[in-house]
């Protein structure tokens, strides 16, 4: 889309000798209005003219086989995901409870015995005199 204007004598743009020596000022005054009506969505669409249809073309289909392959991917991503924590859920928290339980209850047990074999050492005597030991050589003053 190209639009075509006349250009005034008294514009820019104009081949005068005195426009050639103050380029520099009017360009930029003609720079500062462009900017304030332009804006970066209009100074795009003008440059799709620019660039040739086979290669518009071409880089339509790649951006559009980009997206179609990250939303395949996020899509397979997502149901993985899905399927790891149902799983986890349903197979590996009764696992973990029941796991949990059975160490209580292995603990339980031990303090248990732990404690009739405190009683059998309370109810024993301390040192009972064996066959094998031999005796301690006491003086015969105590």
């Amino acid at each position: 889309m190209v639009k075509v204007e006349i250009v005034e004598e008294n514009s820019p743009y104009a081949s005068d000798a005195s426009s050639r020596s103050s380029s520099r000022t009017s360009l930029s005054s003609v720079s500062s209005e462009l900017e304030a009506d332009e804006s970066l969505l209009d100074r795009l669409a003008a440059l799709v003219d620019i660039v040739p249809p086979t290669t518009r073309h071409a880089i339509s289909e790649r951006v559009s086989k980009s997206v179609s392959f990250f939303k395949r991917g996020g899509k397979i991503a997502g149901n993985l995901v899905w399927v790891l924590t149902t799983s986890a859920l349903l197979v590996a928290l009764p696992l973990a409870l029941v796991l949990e339980d059975e160490a209580k209850i292995v603990a339980q047990e031990r303090e248990f015995l732990e404690q009739q074999q405190g009683q059998q050492q309370m109810l024993a005597p301390m040192y009972p005199p064996t066959q094998n030991q031999p005796k301690a050589l006491v003086p015969p003053g105590f």
